[in-house]
């Protein structure tokens, strides 16, 4: 072990009162590399105390001032790019290339975060009635959370907490037990950017930890990003404590080709995105639906796509595909394959007992193909979250419309076409609220807003981008009238001090 974590309040890193610890292991080695302390709620009172001591003043002071610590913080985090990419590398298990985008994608919400001064500039009018203005400003609401996955160390907690901050809350963070060594760099950093002592802190642990935030009176709101099953847990209970919750779960991505698409650039974009960080992120493409004649030239086209991945370890700049986070990821999408052969898909690719010379004990997965998957069975319905491609062949676009709309998620979807009716038919009729053409990740820039729908989001606003501002900030409006002496002023027909 080379790695002791630890939680970061009120400006320094100090030992959780953690008695147990969670094994962080490299995928790629099966190797012992940190220990996660497995904190409690003495750790969050503790961060909560501290946050809410520190908004008192953080929240008087100037936006303009708030944002300098993250233009420093961009500079470091720009500056330490490539061992923040190593460590993503080492606890997760994705590709040097996938880690790099995982803490660009990260730095261009701290980009976006320093527009503070205009993002959150409220509006106003003069004279709504005779001698009466009337004014709207955004305030800041005290202490935030969030509670991120393991799939993007770096980018994730960068949705919320510079946003939060910036607009004038304090923020308590806790990332996933899996990956502390990336936030446990970040923080460093972040220690070297001039935010007063309490504005930002992280504690570490497990499902504790997670339940003393939704319960602590003094956190305003919560953000979530992980699973269905724990979204729900955290929106019901964080709701049903009276916080703001954007709780961000699962999906199950359809792709669909039409006759018309580019087969070469679609395939490509297609198995980047299924494949792509192992299958582990929430924009992967799952299932892959050829309409019409486009299924034989899709499916072909995919097995010679697949034969250029390279399976390996992620330090390893050849490598297209990592391993997948855990001993137990692996059994589990193992078993799910075996479970969608048993319905009836057939197996095109196995990518189940892969092996890579010199990492014998890693956690890899070669990629998977399963061909004739049908509607309602296991494949079309759940989200694996590993490097498996589902093949789907419906005759229609209208077919695969209805397709996608009976999943119970409803996160992304891509349509591959050179047909702008159809795409627009396709964008106008599709449950998902993030929907791509011609593209396989169709994730929003930083000034946009992100997040699904149906059981792949819970809660009112959406993460980043100008969303950010109506989750972190309450609309406070002013009614103003001054008097001037000895002057009479008229009353507007249409006002009335008895609304």
């Amino acid at each position: 072990m080379s790695e002791f974590v630890q939680n970061f309040i009120d400006g320094d890193f100090i030992p959780s009162t953690a008695k147990d610890f969670f094994n962080v292991i490299n995928p790629a080695t099966d190797k012992l590399i940190a220990k996660t302390p497995m904190g409690g709620s003495a750790d969050v009172e503790l961060a909560v105390k501290k946050a809410q001591a520190a908004f008192e003043s953080w929240k008087d002071l100037p936006v303009i001032d708030r944002v300098q610590p993250l233009f420093k913080l961009k500079a470091l985090l720009e500056q330490n790019c490539e061992e923040i990419s190593t460590l993503i590398v080492k606890e997760h298990g994705k590709t040097f290339k996938e880690a790099m985008g995982d803490i660009l994608r990260g730095i261009q919400m701290v980009e976006v975060a320093c527009g503070m001064p205009s993002m959150m500039m409220g509006e106003g009018q003069a004279n709504i009635a005779a001698g009466i203005d009337c004014t709207t400003t955004r305030r800041p609401m005290g202490v935030f959370a969030a509670i991120t996955p393991f799939n993007f160390p770096a980018m994730v907690p960068f949705w919320f907490w510079p946003f939060a901050v910036a607009s004038g809350n304090t923020f308590v963070l806790k990332p996933s037990e899996r990956v502390p060594m990336t936030q446990m760099k970040i923080f460093e950093l972040i220690s070297q950017c001039g935010f007063p002592k309490g504005v930002i802190n992280m504690v570490h642990g497990g499902a504790e930890v997670v339940n003393a935030l939704c319960d602590h009176p003094q956190i305003k709101g919560l953000s979530f990003v992980g699973s269905t099953p724990i979204a729900k847990h955290v929106y019901t209970r964080g709701g049903g404590n009276g916080k703001r919750v954007q709780a961000l779960g699962g999906a199950k991505n359809f792709m669909v080709m039409l006759p018309d698409a580019e087969i070469d650039q679609s395939v490509k974009a297609m198995v980047d995105s299924s494949y792509g960080c192992a299958g582990e992120r929430c924009l992967a493409g799952s299932v892959l639906i050829g309409v019409g004649e486009a299924y034989p030239k899709l499916k072909d086209q995919i097995l010679k796509e697949v034969q250029n991945v390279v399976v390996g370890d992620g330090l390893d700049r050849k490598t297209t595909l990592g391993p997948v986070i855990s001993a137990e990821a692996k059994a589990r999408i193992t078993k799910d394959i075996t479970s969608a052969v048993a319905e009836g898909a057939e197996l095109l690719v196995d990518g189940r007992n892969t092996t890579v010379a010199g990492y014998e004990d890693g956690y890899f997965m070669g990629p998977t193909v399963l061909d004739k998957i049908k509607p309602g069975t296991l494949m079309a319905t759940k989200e694996i979250f590993g490097p498996v491609i589902g093949l789907m062949h419906l005759e229609t676009l209208e077919e695969a419309i209805e397709m996608i709309n009976s999943s119970n998620y409803a996160n992304t979807t891509s349509l591959f076409t050179n047909n702008g009716g159809a795409a627009r038919k396709f964008i106008a009729n599709v449950s998902p609220s993030m929907v791509g053409v011609n593209l396989g990740v169709p994730a929003p820039m930083a000034f946009f807003s992100f997040g699904g729908s149906k059981d792949s989001f819970f809660g009112d606003i959406k993460a980043h981008g100008n969303s950010s501002i109506e989750f972190f900030t309450e609309k406070h409006t002013a009614m103003i009238r001054w008097y001037e002496s000895g002057i009479e002023q008229a009353v507007s027909p249409m006002w009335s001090e008895s609304n």
